[in-house]
């Protein structure tokens, strides 16, 4: 599934081929996604010009004078340019026409994804109430100790939960809270601020490190398959259950935690 370092990447890539363009046309061919393509995202972006193209949580922004398209990569979607004329295949359901004779072209075989429209995307009832981006100013130590006070959940939920801070996904999850020293398994209302300051900085430094790993593995946005690199440095605990922990030596641990694989080492985190 196409996390926050996938999404970011993708973003960097489509970005200078839509900026200042206009959208000639939106061709729809299958409207049966997660939700249905409703007709008023043509109506109302066909003839726009592109502003920017942004990211929230795992949403792209494609800005415009009348508003924005707003589109999921949900399980299995993805985004890339190609020519007016390139045929496209089953999988691949809406184009955006540009006035430079390309067209952003998005597939998804397994049809999670989404494409929307709205005049504020802040204010969409898919958003409004996400959490935090972790590459924010707003997103801190401080700010995760305050919203995990009372919360029994485990701190592997507490952060993977999107209304708490959104693109923690379940591999940056496992490989931050190995480097923070944090045992999954502990409730997130009985972690300290300091240990909080701590986990704070290494999401980041994990996200971070991961939209670097996806720039430097990007397979072609223009005439490919537009699949962004996942992070392709060598993990730390994630998927590595039985071998040796990179500190101790210890063979890493692995539980389901909220149905999610979860990979630890019980001798480094406590």
């Amino acid at each position: 599934m196409p996390e926050l370092p996938e999404v970011e990447t993708s973003r960097r890539g489509i970005e200078p081929y839509l900026c200042e363009q206009r959208i000639d046309s939106i061709i729809v061919r299958n409207r049966n996604l997660r939700w249905p393509v409703r007709a008023e995202v043509a109506r109302q972006l066909t003839g726009q010009t592109i502003l920017s193209v942004s990211r929230r949580a795992k949403y792209l922004l494609i800005n415009t004078t009348n508003g924005s398209a707003m589109i999921h990569l949900g399980m299995s979607g993805s985004v890339y340019i190609v020519d007016h004329d390139s045929p496209a295949t089953v999988h691949e359901h809406f184009d955006f026409r540009l006035g430079s004779g390309k067209s952003l072209r998005y597939r998804d075989p397994r049809r999670f994804g989404s494409l929307h429209w709205c005049k504020n995307p802040a204010q969409h009832k898919l958003i409004r109430l996400l959490g935090p981006e972790p590459l924010g100013n707003e997103f801190s130590g401080d700010y995760l100790w305050q919203r995990s006070r009372g919360r029994r959940a485990s701190i592997k939920q507490f952060i993977m939960n999107a209304n708490v801070v959104v693109g923690v996904g379940n591999i940056y999850a496992s490989e931050a809270l190995f480097l923070a020293g944090i045992s999954p398994h502990r409730a997130a209302g009985r972690i300290s601020l300091q240990r909080y300051v701590r986990l704070a900085e290494v999401i980041r430094q994990v996200l971070q490190q991961a939209i670097r790993a996806g720039g430097t593995t990007l397979r072609d946005f223009y005439g490919g398959d537009g699949e962004a690199g996942y992070f392709q440095q060598e993990l730390l605990v994630y998927g590595r259950d039985g071998e040796p922990c990179r500190q101790c030596r210890r063979p890493v641990s692995v539980v389901v935690l909220g149905q999610r694989s979860t990979f630890y080492c019980v001798n480094c985190q406590h």
